[in-house]
């Protein structure tokens, strides 16, 4: 048997878990330090007024959590000042309960147009045709009221501003990423203790929910892929259940927020022991995600990164491209309030990698009809250039170690 791997059960695991609550949350300070920030990008593009909706995009700058509902709820932030508030009438008092940053609430009644509330805000704070960002996750019915509401102004994709603070993470935001992947890779090794002949997919989602709650994060993951067999050939996995058999490759791939900011962390590995051809897919996978680091130096096109892993797949006969067998997808996603954000790291992506940045590294070889081997970790850039938050598995029979 491959080392970490069975020997335990869910409830041993779970009763030995602490929880871990060792991390300074994002200030208030940092936060105001981001809406000056987003105000300066918006005052150098001509940006007059910046809709921010119920999303990760409203929490960062303001630190506001609300939940996209078919009533309108969000922010606007104007080039200069501070954030004017959008809320339903009967949640006024809830969200001025929860304001960290201003104190400007305006509200509407069930029988209004809230996009006509939100138009006059900004005609209030701008000029007659005003230059407004939207941002990206924005629903289209709130979009949709608004340039009806001002056809004199000129709406932007909001990602101008949104992406561009968003992409370059601060030191603590690097710090609670590093805490939340730490707490992922305990759940990661406890979920392979628990791993028996016949156990259920849905047994190791239910372990992954619950003891990423038991160690402190801050909701269950959204996200348990758990795979055995040539299912693991499957990015996203299938939809139905399995059982786990001896000579199965196993894929585990999950993540969950602290303070917002999530994990991401998938291991591989086989249940018994490995075939020469597990072996040999499982150390070429290995190859290509310690290419794609070797290239993520400072000042490189995201879409480098993404090559240099591809070309190791590809020299050892796999795709080319997207062809299957082969790396069917990119090699990485920007990671913080979003498990998946700006910047990708994928062919046509020339923007350059900066120190900040936060990305994936998971350049998954997939072989339909067998198996697939998906090894990700998180690398953040420094001015000296990658770091991992976690190290990379060790080996196939050594998969889970630090």
């Amino acid at each position: 048997m491959i080392d970490g791997v069975g020997g335990s059960t869910a409830e041993q695991e779970l009763a030995a878990m602490v929880p871990q609550k060792s991390y300074v949350p994002i200030a208030v300070e940092e936060r105001q330090l981001r809406i000056e920030q987003a105000q300066r990008l918006m005052r150098e593009q001509g940006i007059d007024a910046l809709y921010l909706n119920a999303s990760s995009s409203l929490f960062y700058f303001t630190g506001l959590r609300l939940w996209a509902s078919e009533r309108l709820h969000g922010a606007i932030l104007l080039s200069e000042g501070e954030p004017v508030y959008i809320s339903p009438g009967f949640e006024e008092e809830k969200t001025r309960a929860m304001l960290l940053v201003g104190d400007c609430v305006r509200t509407w009644e069930e029988h209004e147009n809230p996009t006509a509330l939100v138009a006059s805000c900004i005609r209030e704070g701008t000029g007659a045709q005003p230059v407004i960002a939207i941002d990206p996750a924005t629903p289209f019915f709130v979009f949709d009221g608004l340039r009806n509401e001002m056809p004199e102004a000129q709406f932007l994709n909001g990602a101008c501003v949104t992406a561009a603070c968003r992409m370059i993470k601060s030191k603590n935001e690097i710090a609670l990423i590093q805490f939340a992947m730490h707490l992922t890779l305990k759940v990661q090794r406890a979920a392979a203790r628990i791993l028996k002949p016949g156990i259920s997919t849905l047994d190791v989602q239910d372990f992954l929910a619950k003891a990423h709650i038991k160690l402190g994060s801050d909701s269950p993951p959204p996200f348990r892929i758990v795979l055995f067999g040539q299912p693991t050939a499957y990015p996203h996995g299938v939809p139905y259940p399995q059982e786990l058999k001896e000579g199965d490759m196993v894929l585990i791939d999950t993540g969950a927020p602290v303070d917002g900011y999530f994990s991401d962390i998938t291991r591989s590995y086989v249940f018994g022991e490995p075939t020469s051809r597990q072996r040999e897919i499982w150390n070429l996978e290995q190859r290509a995600q310690a290419a794609a680091f070797e290239a993520a130096q400072v000042g490189t096109p995201a879409e480098q990164v993404d090559r240099a892993a591809r070309r190791v797949i590809e020299d050892a006969g796999f795709g080319p491209g997207y062809k299957v067998p082969g790396l069917a997808h990119r090699t990485g996603h920007g990671i913080g309030l979003d498990v998946h954000e700006e910047t990708y790291i994928v062919e046509g992506n020339q923007t350059p990698l900066a120190p900040g940045m936060c990305f994936s590294n998971e350049p998954m070889i997939c072989i339909y009809g067998e198996f697939g081997v998906r090894l990700e970790d998180h690398v953040y850039i420094d001015e000296e250039g990658p770091n991992w938050f976690t190290q990379p598995s060790a080996s196939i029979d050594d998969p889970l170690s630090e």
